[in-house]
C-alpha cells in the first residue's frame, strides 16, 4: 500500500503545521510502515530551534515517527478504521537521538507493529537520513473513537 498526501490527510485528523508525514512508500497491513518526511528549512520550528543553527527538535522527529504508526494502524484495522477512529500516544519508551536532522534532509520512518492487546498497539519505530540512524523508539498508541 503506498499514500500520497491526500489519502494522509484522509486517515490523520493533524495538519499543518503539525502534519509530519508526506507520503508512505510502503506499508505491510499488521505488520510495518515506511514513510517519509521532507524536512524543509521553511518549518515553523526552526526559526527558534535554533537561529543560526537550525536543528529539527527531538520531539517533532517522535511526533513524525507516533504519525507513521497511526497510519500503519489504520491500515491494520480489519475492514478499515471508521471515521471517527483516533489514535492517541499513550508511551514513548527508550527513546533515543544519535544525529542532528537539519533542513533539507529526508526523514524515512519505518515502524513495526510488536503487540497489539484490546486497541493498545506497541511499535518499535526508527528514522534515518541517508541511511543513518538518527533516532529510534518505542511507541504505544491507543486507539479510540473520537468524541461527537
Amino acid at each position: 500500500m503506498l499514500l500520497d498526501i491526500q489519502q494522509i490527510l484522509q486517515r490523520l485528523p493533524h495538519r499543518y503545521p503539525f502534519l509530519l508525514v508526506d507520503k508512505v512508500i510502503e506499508c505491510r497491513t499488521g505488520q510495518s510502515i515506511l514513510a517519509v518526511k521532507n524536512v524543509s528549512y521553511n518549518e515553523p520550528f526552526f526559526p527558534g530551534h535554533f537561529p543560526g543553527r537550525p536543528v529539527m527538535p527531538g520531539v517533532m522527529i517522535l511526533e513524525a515517527m507516533a504519525q507513521t504508526t497511526a497510519l500503519l494502524a489504520f491500515g491494520s484495522e480489519p475492514g478499515g478504521s471508521r471515521p471517527d477512529t483516533l489514535y492517541y500516544l499513550v508511551g514513548v519508551d527508550k527513546a533515543r537521538f544519535k544525529k542532528p536532522v537539519v533542513p533539507g534532509d529526508q526523514l524515512l520512518m519505518e515502524a513495526r507493529l510488536t503487540r497489539e492487546i484490546r486497541g493498545i498497539c506497541r511499535f518499535e519505530a526508527e528514522a534515518r537520513v541517508d541511511g543513518k540512524l538518527v533516532a529510534s523508539a518505542e511507541i504505544m498508541a491507543m486507539q479510540a473513537s473520537s468524541p461527537p
